[in-house]
């Protein structure tokens, strides 16, 4: 289930409420337990849907998987793959029912859950096998994830939709380098990816400054561009796999710094200091399960 990227996503999530404006302006002993739940009840489907992308994901690569990485749990024995296709369809379904309690039919939550899960089980399946749709459909997973966030006030998809297209360009970068992971990379796809990283931080900067809250996101965006571009650097010289795994495990983890960043430029810094404290839990987890 990849605990250590389940916890960034659930940073997409907190990262979205914040910027449909949910929490804005409220401060945290002011909230009820109906004003918390949807958010909790959203962190819960991006759980399910997340896991069970990840599930599936070494479903389809059990077989590849017991020559390239035979100490993942299917090919080393620890699960078989039927009951790994029982957890992947369990969790899926927790996330999208969860997503349906926000808003019910009425609103985007629901309907957004299911598009995270046909565009993961796509990407298992199909979309990773693609040099150039497969980083694409792995971003647009993790923007609708985004969206997702967002879609706690329903009104807010139609005005902030096009922010989920800069998780799509992020994680199609770190997708683009991660190619590299088992056999190595090369130097223009680490570029290609370093660009995209550029452009993600001026576009995260540009909303800071038209929220004139830029002092208050820099902070983060500092941090976000040190965790993102430090690894990239060495890789960069030494495209070797162990060090684009470094590379793609830090474009991992610094997705929730980026989150931070977005909350820090919609919201209060309470609330981004919140997002960026699961930092660390992420980085205890990475210690202890499989990232990539």
């Amino acid at each position: 289930m990849r605990p250590a990227n389940i916890i960034t996503a659930i940073a997409d999530i907190l990262a979205g409420v914040a910027i449909s404006g949910y929490f804005l302006h409220t401060d945290f002993q002011e909230y009820t337990l109906d004003q918390v739940l949807p958010v909790i009840c959203l962190c819960l489907a991006t759980i399910g849907l997340y896991g069970g992308g990840v599930v599936f994901n070494d479903i389809f690569d059990a077989t590849l998987d017991t020559t390239e990485r035979p100490e993942r749990p299917i090919p080393s024995g620890i699960i078989s793959r039927v009951q790994a296709v029982i957890l992947g369809i369990y969790l899926l379904l927790v996330g999208i029912i969860a997503a349906f309690s926000v808003g019910r039919f009425t609103g985007w939550a629901g309907w957004i859950s299911i598009a995270i899960a046909a565009s993961a089980l796509i990407y298992d399946k199909w979309g990773k096998h693609h040099k150039t749709l497969g980083p694409l459909n792995m971003g647009l997973c993790r923007g609708l994830n985004l969206l997702l966030g967002i879609s706690v006030i329903p009104d807010a998809v139609a005005t902030w939709w096009w922010i989920g297209l800069i998780p799509v360009l992020y994680i199609a970068a770190v997708t683009n380098i991660s190619r590299g992971e088992v056999y190595g990379g090369t130097t223009r796809s680490i570029k290609v990816t370093a660009v995209c990283y550029l452009i993600v931080l001026a576009v995260i900067t540009a909303m800071a400054t038209l929220h004139h809250r830029l002092p208050v996101a820099a902070p983060f965006l500092l941090l976000f561009a040190a965790m993102i571009f430090s690894p990239l650097w060495k890789a960069s010289k030494n495209p070797t796999g162990p060090n684009i795994g470094k590379a793609v495990k830090g474009g991992i983890v610094a997705l929730i710094a980026m989150n931070a960043a977005w909350v820090a430029s919609f919201a209060t810094l309470p609330l981004a200091i919140a997002v960026l404290l699961l930092l660390p839990v992420s980085m205890i987890l990475g210690r202890l399960f499989a990232i990539t």
